[in-house]
């Protein structure tokens, strides 16, 4: 008898091992995200995956492919809902669920503070977006903000500050209604269609302008964006997010350190971001861009139009997670 507990007890034991030692076996996972190898954002990332890498002892090492190269942010968002991507860097798509246009609404953030405190982690904001994303089979895990949005033209507009005069300009914007309302409001005629596309409407002519990104993303459009405005339209923060399955199958370590990593990337990218943002419009100045500013005057009339014009329309689409994130908001 005494043999036969032994027995089953040695072998409940090597069951539990083998069981770990088949959790840590060493995964090989893709991430990508849409800027080329070398940017900023690509640095970051190499970062965050060496520390996880590291901190794992090996157990999980991830092949960063860089430019779009698993597809349009859009195709990876499903890409990775299905596991045929581990994990992500960038914005979300809505045609699966709109209400995540939440974290692009126009306008709900003007300061890098301000940004600071509803795109962190921890944020009411954060936590609703991971609330609509889990229902997709994704993991929020953390960001990397980017910039303040901005429209960039190839033509001069008439009356930049003045919400309420017809540009007589078709800009681009992504495909997102809360952007092209916005583009609609501030007097111009949007065009709906993805970043990929939007290069070649700009130099075949098709549109005279492009709003949906800031001053670093049109930098590599020399030559064509001959003006900018940094209205700051949206706060670009790019979601670092992850397969919910693959997530579920990781030890609490693993999920500690990955957590940890995003979260160390995104407290060094706000303590550099801002200043990036100045540089990125430096450099668009040095390439022959005119950047018209804004005055304080012409700011808050914007700012009220889109709030009573285009809010409406959100809360609409987004439901009541919409008034709760508003309420938290910090004053102007």
């Amino acid at each position: 008898m005494k043999k036969t507990v032994v027995l089953l007890l040695s072998c409940l034991l090597m069951s539990v091992i083998y069981s770990e030692a088949g959790a840590m076996e060493p995964q090989r996972w893709k991430i990508g995200h849409v800027r080329p190898a070398g940017s900023t954002v690509d640095k970051d990332i190499r970062r965050l995956v060496e520390q996880i890498k590291s901190e794992t002892g090996g157990a999980i090492e991830i092949d960063i492919y860089p430019g779009n190269k698993l597809g349009d942010y859009s195709v990876v968002q499903e890409r990775v809902a299905f596991g045929e991507v581990e994990m992500y860097v960038g914005p979300f798509g809505t045609a699966i669920d709109k209400r995540v246009s939440l974290a692009f609404a126009p306008f709900l953030v003007s300061t890098w503070e301000q940004a600071r405190q509803v795109y962190s982690h921890d944020s009411p904001l954060i936590k609703q977006m991971a609330a609509f994303l889990e229902p997709q089979n994704i993991h929020l895990i953390g960001g990397w903000p980017v910039y303040f949005g901005g429209i960039g033209l190839a033509e001069k507009p008439v009356q930049p500050g003045n919400p309420d005069i017809a540009k007589e300009l078709i800009i681009r914007v992504p495909p997102i209604r809360s952007f092209e309302r916005t583009a609609r409001e501030l007097g111009y005629t949007p065009y709906p269609i993805t970043w990929t596309y939007a290069k070649m409407g700009l130099k075949t002519g098709m549109v005279k302008g492009i709003l949906g990104g800031g001053a670093e993303g049109y930098l590599g459009l020399k030559g064509i964006i001959k003006y900018y405005v940094p209205i700051k339209d949206h706060f670009e923060y790019w979601f670092v997010y992850m397969n919910r399955d693959v997530w579920r199958g990781l030890s609490d370590r693993q999920r500690s350190i990955i957590a940890n990593a995003a979260r160390d990337m995104e407290v060094r990218r706000y303590a550099v971001a801002e200043a990036d943002e100045q540089a990125s419009m430096a450099k668009l100045a040095a390439q022959g861009g005119e950047i018209i500013s804004l005055d304080d005057a012409q700011r808050s009339r914007i700012n009220e139009k889109i709030k009573k014009r285009v809010w409406p329309e959100l809360r609409n689409d987004i439901g009541p997670a919409f008034d709760r994130v508003v309420k938290t908001l910090p004053s102007p």
